[in-house]
């Protein structure tokens, strides 16, 4: 007595746990929908995010969304940013782009190794959904885009005030250029002189006492690992990349 007919099962997916510890280590990437004047038009918003520092390593705006755009945003973010064979860790969600064998076969050939989030599991990418939040909420994001022409010049005044001017919060609120070109300890460094010159002016503004140097965090990671065997990945740093359609 017992349920003889087939019964669907999922197959079960591995905890990502991945730990950057230097700027083009780990990648993250995904892409949005944006929407446009038309109903039911998209535009769609490829996006690659370097892990350690936030830094926005390339960007693309499409009518479509296909593996053949995300390999062409990635195969050129990885030659223009000078990232080494088997020294990048790309992950990313599990939509169709993601896991074709269009892109499994070029990051084969740039020895890229490829990492996914489970199912259903937003807290896998957290990364790229910030940056998302982060973009849609910026006063100067429009909400609907006339043409493509409007989108990308929208996104090439967004993307570089987003690496070389946006303060952010999990990064010592250093910008992400700081920390991907290595001018965070000098930074850090200069602001740590601006406040101990404040606090040996006016202690009464200080109620904790003098103001301590400000750390950056030495590993960013995705689910920190429940175990030593994590994925752990260190590389140098890259080169900046220019404003074209693909970025």
């Amino acid at each position: 007595m017992r349920e003889r007919r087939n019964q669907l099962s999922h197959p079960k997916h591995a905890r990502p746990e991945l730990v950057a510890t230097a700027p083009n280590a780990v990648w993250s990437w995904d892409i949005t929908k944006l929407r446009t004047t038309a109903k039911w038009s998209y535009l769609y918003l490829y996006v690659l995010l370097d892990l350690f520092s936030r830094y926005v390593v390339g960007w693309m705006v499409a009518r479509t969304e296909s593996a053949g755009l995300a390999k062409v945003l990635i195969e050129e973010s990885v030659a223009k940013h000078g990232v080494e064979p088997g020294t990048l860790v790309l992950h990313s969600e599990r939509g169709a782009p993601m896991t074709s064998k269009t892109l499994a076969q070029l990051l084969a050939d740039l020895d890229v190794t490829r990492s996914f989030s489970r199912p259903h599991t937003s807290n896998d990418n957290p990364f790229s959904e910030s940056q998302f939040r982060t973009t849609k909420y910026e006063p100067s994001f429009p909400g609907r885009f006339v043409t493509l022409d409007d989108a990308l010049a929208w996104a090439r005044s967004f993307f570089p005030w987003y690496n070389h001017a946006h303060h952010h919060s999990g990064i010592a609120f250093l910008t992400p250029a700081d920390v991907y070109f290595g001018r965070a300890e000098a930074v850090l460094a200069r602001r740590h002189t601006v406040l101990l010159g404040a606090y040996a002016e006016h202690p009464e503004r200080f109620p904790n006492g003098p103001p301590k140097r400000q750390v950056p965090a030495p590993a960013t990671y995705i689910n920190p690992p429940e175990h030593p065997h994590a994925t752990v990945a260190t590389t140098g740093h890259g080169r900046a990349a220019t404003a074209e359609e693909v970025h």
